[in-house]
């Protein structure tokens, strides 16, 4: 096995949209999908689509009479199409022809999708065809695609079509498609002018514009033919306003390869440092040289990443491989180029509409790993959330609160974009969709900006950005909070919690619970955390701030007193002990007959689909799409939430985690594939066998497409990110502590030879674990700096050049 390659042998229709996801080409600017060049989309095999960080568009569609508003991350013009036809008949097509071999590759390290195949086609002729295509890394608005062609046992003439086509649609999701998906209006198409370039005879190039945020796109291609002893080609043209395409003819001999070329250069108006995004395009391509010019400026540039962001696992090769396949994921969406971008991070990435490209808490899975490798897109992240403040403050003014309220589903403006219906595919109905009230939305993004300031160091952002973040959340949170005097505690209703099954109690009709465990013990952080933050600041800078927001000695109090006296809801386990309720009233829910439900459907990861199809309600049982009071468990160590919970009152003993996995495990269904990453986190101090066991579904969760079609959609990011830090926070322990790094190693057999580099601080490291030793070396040995590491007990101060092996005793075997 190639660890660097993902591979299909033989063309399988049914998987060719998930393999279009798992094979798309980025870089961290826009992302194009593994598509055939020659195809159109025909939603049931084919789905080309390209996508750019921040280009959405709203549409409204009437539903029985009632305007639904939705905002989506745009399909924009496919820059692909290329087109074969052999002696003037039809084009090439995967039906039309007989295939005597097929390969689709992709590869990782050299960020290269290819295609290589021989045909049969209705006259006889044998024909082999090999293409490429990389979207750069060197250059983010420029891509370029390669054929070449070999005639086995004929020669005649060909013509090659090349295309831009702006008459896309959005219509990647099937319970999307009652949905308007008409995006983009035309503009113009344009040829070649000598103004722009002085061999420009051969660029075509497309201008369109989005129908409501108004943002103007544009693409311009040159395709050019190499023979071996040169060749004649013969131009045509053919323009509409919003499609452009350029027929070039010539002659093919047996035996011989004629190689096509197709550059591209793609701009929008959100980009920086430009004049117009049509005429900036035909400049750019006049200027971006060879296919295998820019192919090798592309590899150069995704090597160096690749020596910041590699995880290298000898022990398992297959496991080497899918993390790679994350690795490179990750990076088609976060690179450096994302960095000048007011960007969020979607959380199915840039190849596909699942989700509409919105940006939820998937953050919180894939910070982790950007923190201590790009930490220069992290703070591009959170700058998306700071520029979107004012919105958040907007919203909880409006619903009567006070501070910032962040919405579940941000877009463009940063305003609430979870819509209020949605399509179950079970049933074919349109369900009331509550989950905006999720509104731990909050405390996460207060959790992304604390961890990227410990593992940063970043002051000038906290000083600057993040602190008036954190603090406009935890107000928000004193305000919806309300203190119960009969307990004594303070409590929040009318939330959800990451458990999306429950949205309100059984026949009630308002939605929302009350004191969702989660929710509850993270606003008791965040209250604690945000006195930290004010600590953390220069006396003259916050002052200044608490100025400027006029935060009271009274409000600090009260913070204070809610992260003594938030309620936390317990319930007796059946099999003894306590356990964490997951919301008051939890306890008082159904069981489930699981039994039941296994024997009768295939899959039941989506029970609240199953069961409203059938006329029943998840509201009424103790059941979850995953993990939610075990998040607590994920984003805490044992030692951080044992002082959260001993804080409030409440005592966590040894065996807490151990109960509460144990009883949540059995009584959730794994609707998302985080869940699987968090149980994995969880069970690595408990079982570390099902741990591995758990870890291995969700690293193959979207390569598989263990949820059936999903990953054809649109990739899930934060769990490729999440299996990646996975790996450093719960199988080694890494965190920061005390201005340092802190190991607490247990990680399973198989990770013996673990290695990975990150960077702590503006710090380079290495860590890597062989025989029972957990190896730390620091790097750039001219620059005077040390970086203290703490395994266990042992604490070393190691410093420029030098490394130190900790024994980590007998977890690895």
């Amino acid at each position: 096995m190639n660890t660097w390659k993902l591979e299909y042998e033989g063309f399988e229709p049914e998987e060719e949209q998930l393999r279009e996801a798992l094979t798309s080409t980025g870089n961290g600017y826009f992302c194009t999908r593994g598509s055939f060049a020659w195809t159109e989309s025909d939603e049931k095999v084919h789905y080309p689509g390209t996508y750019a960080h921040g280009v959405y568009n709203r549409e409204t569609t009437i539903m029985a009479g009632v305007p639904v508003l939705n905002e989506d991350l745009v399909n924009l013009p496919n820059w692909l199409l290329l087109e074969l036809r052999i002696e003037g008949e039809e084009s090439i097509r995967m039906d039309s022809v007989e295939l005597l071999s097929y390969r689709h590759e992709l590869d990782l390290y050299g960020g290269v999708l290819s295609r290589n195949l021989r045909f049969r086609d209705r006259a006889g002729r044998e024909t082999s065809l090999d293409t490429r295509r990389f979207v750069s890394m060197s250059n983010p608005n420029r891509a370029g695609m390669e054929w070449r062609i070999t005639p086995e046992n004929w020669s005649g003439s060909v013509q090659v079509v090349t295309a831009l086509d702006g008459r896309v649609l959005n219509r990647g999701v099937a319970r999307y498609q009652d949905l308007e998906g008409r995006h983009l209006d035309p503009v113009s198409t344009h040829t070649s002018s000598p103004s722009f370039a002085d061999d420009a005879a051969d660029v075509i190039a497309l201008e369109v514009r989005t129908r409501q945020s108004r943002i103007y796109v544009a693409e311009a291609a040159r395709t050019r033919v190499y023979g071996e002893n040169g060749l004649d080609v013969e131009r045509s043209l053919y323009r509409m306003e919003d499609y452009v395409h350029e027929v070039l003819g010539f002659d093919l001999e047996q035996g011989r390869t004629t190689r096509v070329e197709k550059m591209i250069s793609f701009y929008t108006s959100r980009d920086n440092a430009i004049s117009e995004p049509l005429s900036d395009a035909m400049r750019s391509i006049g200027r971006c040289g060879t296919f295998s010019e820019a192919l090798e400026r592309h590899k150069r540039a995704l090597a160096s990443l690749w020596q910041e962001c590699d995880v290298r696992l000898p022990a398992d090769e297959e496991v080497q491989r899918l993390l790679r396949v994350h690795i490179y994921h990750v990076l088609n969406v976060c690179s450096p180029h994302t960095a000048d971008l007011d960007a969020g991070v979607p959380a199915r990435g840039l190849n596909g509409e699942a989700y509409r490209g919105h940006i939820f808490w998937d953050e919180l899975y894939i910070f982790p790993f950007l923190n201590f490798r790009l930490p220069e897109v992290t703070r591009t992240f959170l700058m998306y959330r700071y520029r979107r403040l004012n919105e958040a403050r907007a919203a909880a003014r409006e619903t009567g609160y006070r501070g910032a309220m962040y919405p579940w589903q941000s877009g463009s403006n940063g305003s609430e974009e979870t819509q209020s219906v949605h399509l179950n595919p079970e049933s074919g109905k349109w369900d009331p969709d509550l989950s905006r009230n999720q509104r731990h939305i909050g405390a996460d993004i207060f959790y992304n900006v604390y961890k990227y300031y410990m593992a940063s160091g970043d002051f000038e952002f906290l000083k600057d950005y993040g602190a008036e973040m954190m603090l406009e959340i935890t107000r928000f949170w004193a305000s919806i909070a309300h203190y119960n005097a009969e307990r004594d505690r303070y409590e929040i209703h009318g939330v959800m919690g990451p458990d999306e099954f429950h949205e309100k109690y059984p026949g009630a009709e308002k939605g929302g619970l009350n004191n969702n465990a989660f929710t509850n013990v993270m606003v008791a952080w965040v209250c604690e955390t945000a006195r930290e933050i004010l600590d953390i600041l220069p006396s003259r800078n916050r002052e200044a701030l608490r100025d400027a927001l006029g935060i009271t000695d009274e409000e600090l109090a009260t913070w204070d007193e809610m992260s003594r006296k938030m309620f936390v809801p317990f319930h007796e386990d059946p099999e003894g002990g306590e356990v964490i309720s997951q919301f008051e009233g939890y306890e008082d829910l159904e069981e489930l007959d699981w039994g039941y439900y296994r024997n009768n459907y295939e899959k039941i990861q989506r029970l609240d689909r199953i069961l409203k199809a059938e006329g029943d309600d998840p509201d009424r049982y103790k059941l979850s799409k995953q993990a939610d009071v075990l998040m607590l468990f994920y984003l805490f160590t044992r030692e951080e939430l044992k002082v959260i919970f001993e804080r409030l009152g409440y005592g966590l003993d040894s065996e807490t985690a151990k109960r509460n996995a144990d009883y949540y495990a059995g009584r959730t269904s794994h609707g998302s594939t985080l869940s699987f990453l968090v149980h994995a986190h969880v069970l690595a101090d408990l079982d570390l066998d099902a741990s591995w066991e758990m870890y291995l579904t969700a690293l193959g969760s979207d390569v598989n497409d263990v949820q059936g079609g999903t990953t054809g959609e649109a990739i899930h990011l934060g769990v490729m990110a999440g299996t990646l830090d996975l790996l450093q926070s719960g199988y080694l322990g890494c965190e920061v502590r005390d201005g340092g790094l802190h190991f607490d190693p247990n990680p399973p057999e198989k990770l013996e030879g673990l290695h990975f580099p990150i960077l702590f601080r503006g710090i380079p490291v290495d860590v890597s674990l062989s025989g029972g030793k957990l190896s730390v070396a620091v790097q750039d040995e001219d620059r005077e700096h040390s970086v203290k590491v703490g395994v266990g007990d042992e604490v070393q101060e190691i410093r420029a050049g030098q490394s130190h092996a900790f024994g980590i005793g007998s977890g690895v075997v």
